[in-house]
Parts: structure tokens; sequence; C-alpha cells
């Protein structure tokens, strides 16, 4: 019989406002027909995590496999409850806010990480100089790089207070929370263009090792779809995050809508 696991409650909390984005800032999104700014995706992610992290722990760092789709907003200092079900090893998890669904998912544990070859995703650098997002800019096939990222000290336990990650296996153990990784996802996007407001829709992630705090890490990212639908442009890509130019850290899926339709109107 499918088992209810105890509700995980979070008051949401936006990290963005200050960001390029300004589909977190309040007044742009507005415009756009949302109440305030949106709480990032990621985050959101960062929130769902929890419960296969407190299921699983260690293991789950290492190779849990784990996606979500973003369904409607989730804002600021508004309480999310993220609640799970398992049964056969399956979580399904949502995230409710202002009693609407907001987010949907699953996480489970495989017996082992898949294998993947480094040698199949091509290091490529980020521009040298960003220009405005168009069309073209994510062509299907094109490789795509991040800049290097590290998260230590402030910037590891300033993260873990942002996404209010309580589990004390991160500071214990010295692990990366996996949202992070979610984060450099989103640096693919940002690293590589000039964008206007933007919306991070949904991914899949298969971890494939654990980071650790003060790894160096990047994102290796090839486009996989450019495609319009309902007057949003859409963009997809298939990415192996590593961690100091050796260790694969995940491989993921990740969807966004780089271009509203307002504003490709």
């Amino acid at each position: 019989m499918p088992n209810r696991l105890e509700t995980y409650r979070v008051e949401a909390y936006n990290t963005a406002k200050q960001s390029e984005n300004k589909m977190h800032d309040d007044t742009v999104a507005r415009r756009f027909g949302f109440s305030g700014g949106l709480v990032p995706g990621v985050d959101v992610f960062a929130y769902m995590m929890h419960v296969p992290v407190a299921r699983w722990g260690r293991d789950f760092l290492s190779r849990g496999l784990v996606e979500a789709r973003f369904i409607k907003p989730v804002y600021d200092g508004e309480t999310a409850d993220v609640d799970a079900t398992e049964h056969n090893g399956l979580l399904t998890i949502e995230v409710f806010g202002r009693t609407e669904l907001c987010a949907t998912g699953t996480a489970s544990l495989p017996a082992a990480a898949p294998a993947v070859l480094l040698g199949d995703y091509v290091a490529v650098p980020s521009v040298a100089e960003r220009k405005p997002v168009s069309p073209a800019t994510f062509e299907t096939g094109k490789w795509l790089g991040t800049a290097p990222r590290r998260w230590a000290g402030r910037d590891a336990t300033g993260y873990l207070a942002d996404v209010r990650e309580n589990d004390p296996i991160f500071a214990r153990e010295g692990f990366c929370h996996p949202g992070l990784i979610q984060r450099v996802m989103n640096r693919v996007l940002v690293d590589n263009t000039i964008l206007g407001p933007w919306i991070h829709v949904g991914s899949r992630m298969q971890l494939l090792s654990a980071a650790r705090a003060g790894d160096e890490i990047t994102a290796r990212a090839k486009v996989t779809a450019n495609y319009e639908k309902k007057g949003h442009r859409f963009v997809e890509l298939d990415a192996l995050v590593v961690a100091n130019g050796t260790t694969p850290l995940a491989h993921c899926l990740h969807t966004a809508i780089y271009m509203p339709r307002e504003q490709a109107a």
C-alpha cells in the first residue's frame, strides 16, 4: 500500500530578487500576469529534494533520480507544503502553495548509478561576449558551457539557509546540496546570452556522485530542442554536470521558456 510521508513545510524565499531574470521582480512579474516575483524553480526543486534526501541520505546524493515539473508559481514568504507518497520504491512528490498545486515530481533510488562517459559531453567555455537572446542562440545540436562555480564556507551555508534546508548531512559530511547542480544548469542559459524574463519549467536529474563543498562545478550541455509552443519559445538541454573537470556529478535534462509569448510578441 502507498505510504504517505509527513508533510515538509517551507517558508518560501525568493533568492533571485536582484537577478538579471526580472521574472523574479514583483513589478515585472505582474506585467506577465503573476501576483509577484517567482521563487526560482531550481529552489522549489531544492525544497522537493529534501524528502528523498531525508529518506535515503548519502545513497540518494550519490545515485538518486529525481524529476520535477513546475505548474504554478511559488511566491516569496508564502508557506509551501511538500507532500510525498512512497509506493514500490518511488516517491511521488507534490508542492502546494495557496492550496494550489504548484509542482509535481518523483524520486527514486536506482540500485547503481548509470555509467556515463565524460568524453560523450563536449567541454566548451561560456561565450566571451553575451548577446541578446534569439531563436538562433539555442541552435539544436549546439554545445554550451558555463563559467566554473564553487560553493564552500559561507557560500555553502548561505545556500542551505536560502533554501531552508536543515538536514544535518550537508554540514556533517561536507556535501553540496544537489539543488546547486540545478543552479549550474540555469547558468548554461545565463552565461551564454542576455535573457529577458524567463521561466524554468522542468528538469530531470540522475545523480552520479555526491558533490563536495569546494568542488569546481561546470556543465557540458547540448541543445536538444528549440521550439515554439502557445507563443512561448522553449529550449531543452541534455547536460553532464562535472566536478573539477573529471568527476561526473549528474546527468540533467533541463527545460525552460527562454522567451515568453509576451516578450516574443
